[in-house]
């Protein structure tokens, strides 16, 4: 029975479990911030302990693919050496997991300190939508939303 859960998550299946695995704690951000499932569920641990747990998953099957490891220090030689390490699969893999998880949790920083400020959710909508698809601009319009409720400008939290 192991084996066959083994076999069942190959690299493909894993990126559809990841994608879809998200989506509800998204979903819980977005329409229901202040709920205690979005307390407990995705401003916590959780999460980011399952998505820890698939990418040590990820390391693992690399591991015995004999993947590479030191070739990844060859990212920060130039733009080429990173395009050569997306080549590879478990790689393009690792990457997916670390952006979606650092997704999250900016999406849930976002929704703890808009609660600080009483933002309206709906507005507030906006900057996580956009925080889910490309990240640091998300960041930047909640960053902007922020300045008229807080009414000042500031650098640092």
């Amino acid at each position: 029975m192991i084996e066959e859960i083994y076999n069942y998550f190959s690299i493909e299946m894993l990126y559809y479990w990841v994608n879809l695995g998200v989506i509800p704690f998204w979903l819980l951000l977005i329409f229901f911030p202040q709920s205690n499932l979005s307390r407990y569920f995705v401003s916590s641990i959780f999460p980011f302990f399952v998505l820890s747990g698939a990418y040590i998953f990820v390391l693992y099957k690399s591991y015995l693919n004999s993947f590479d490891f030191v070739n990844n220090f060859s990212l920060y030689l130039g733009i080429d050496s990173l395009s050569e390490l997306f080549d590879d699969k478990f790689y393009l893999m690792m990457f997916w997991i670390h952006f979606i998880s650092i997704n999250l949790f900016t999406g849930g920083w976002i929704v703890k300190d808009s609660q600080k400020f009483y933002m309206n959710k709906f507005l507030v909508a906006i900057p996580l939508i956009i925080t889910y698809f490309i990240g640091p601009i998300g960041l930047f319009f909640y960053w902007i939303i922020k300045i008229f409720y807080a009414k000042k400008i500031s650098l640092h939290d």
